[in-house]
């Protein structure tokens, strides 16, 4: 009944073309990315706690108030990425009746409810985390599951992409598909593994000493060698999912997202080798988290691009009686 109301509202706007829901759901990837960023940003500031309670940012206010246990520029790094959720939920929406609008099939209807619905959930985890004093545990839950939400984003565009009434074509065998799908579960390990790095490392989010943040009690210098090996192993899979995939024969979608992920997964490991050599400065914890992202959208774009839907062959006209 209410999504029946809901189709009878959105009826009565314009309708979206194919390129205006290209550019919403690109829209949708780089912010769902860019909070990631900016909550990184948060952290190496030491504001995370800027805004000591959720969804207040004070007891009894949501916008900062002058107090002198917290600098004002914490609070307003912390409370400009709150204003962000707003633009991650602006998006998230519109994607949603872009793709309604203009009656989409069930699939790309599906992702695309999965954007302001996973929003909330990540603001939900946002609250947790703010309210538990930044714990190490619920900030590594925070960041992982922003990248679920980009991998989720990436594959609507590649959907949204498609047409929906074409043919849906394997590009690849079997074998390289699940090989592409490992890498995924790769990926997945080398994001785990940094954040618990972040969790052991020296940007905690806060440097309150009344109320010390809790860190991970292990030896960074281990976490640090695990996530490099899983990166070495997560790159090695890219290599020989390439091979496999030149042996087969590729179409020229697959092999540009395949060079730009294995691109962006070598200057992602550039950038975490100059991190251990110096220190791990804030500006480069904040690029890292962004070639996380680029990472997993890359990842996800391939893995999309390997079980297409095509559009219909035209049929060849009738032969004409001599």
């Amino acid at each position: 009944m209410l999504y029946r109301a809901f189709l009878r509202v959105v009826d009565r706007l314009p309708l979206p073309s194919l390129r205006v829901q290209r550019l919403t759901a690109i829209a949708v990837v780089l912010t769902q990315a860019g909070i990631a960023v900016t909550g990184s940003v948060v952290r190496v500031t030491a504001s995370g706690l800027g805004c000591p309670t959720w969804p207040q940012c004070f007891p009894g206010s949501f916008t900062p108030v002058a107090v002198a246990e917290v600098p004002g520029f914490h609070q307003a790094v912390e409370f400009g990425n709150r204003l962000l959720t707003f633009v991650v939920t602006l998006f998230a929406a519109l994607i949603v009746l872009a793709v309604t609008r203009a009656r989409r099939r069930r699939e790309v209807l599906i992702y695309a409810w999965l954007m302001p619905g996973g929003t909330v959930v990540q603001a939900i985890i946002g609250g947790i985390t703010v309210r538990t004093g930044l714990l190490w545990w619920t900030v590594a839950v925070h960041l992982l599951a922003s990248m679920a939400m980009v991998w989720l984003a990436m594959v609507l565009y590649a959907k949204i992409c498609e047409p929906d009434d074409g043919i849906e074509t394997v590009q690849v065998p079997a074998p390289l598909r699940w090989l592409t799908a490992l890498s995924g579960v790769a990926l997945a390990g080398v994001l785990i593994a940094g954040t618990l790095v972040t969790a052991a490392g020296p940007h905690a989010g806060d440097k309150s000493i009344e109320r010390p943040v809790a860190r991970l009690q292990i030896e960074i210098t281990t976490l640090v060698h695990l996530h490099s090996q899983l990166l070495v192993g997560y790159l090695a899979l890219l290599v020989g999912l390439g091979f496999g995939l030149y042996a087969v024969g590729i179409t020229k979608d697959v092999r540009t997202r395949l060079f730009v992920l294995l691109a962006v997964v070598c200057a992602q490991a550039l950038v975490g080798v100059v991190q251990y050599f110096t220190d791990v400065p804030g500006a480069l914890v904040a690029i890292h988290v962004a070639g996380a992202g680029a990472c997993t959208a890359a990842t996800a774009a391939l893995w999309a691009s390997l079980r297409t839907r095509e559009p219909v062959p035209a049929e060849a006209p009738a032969p004409q009686p001599a």
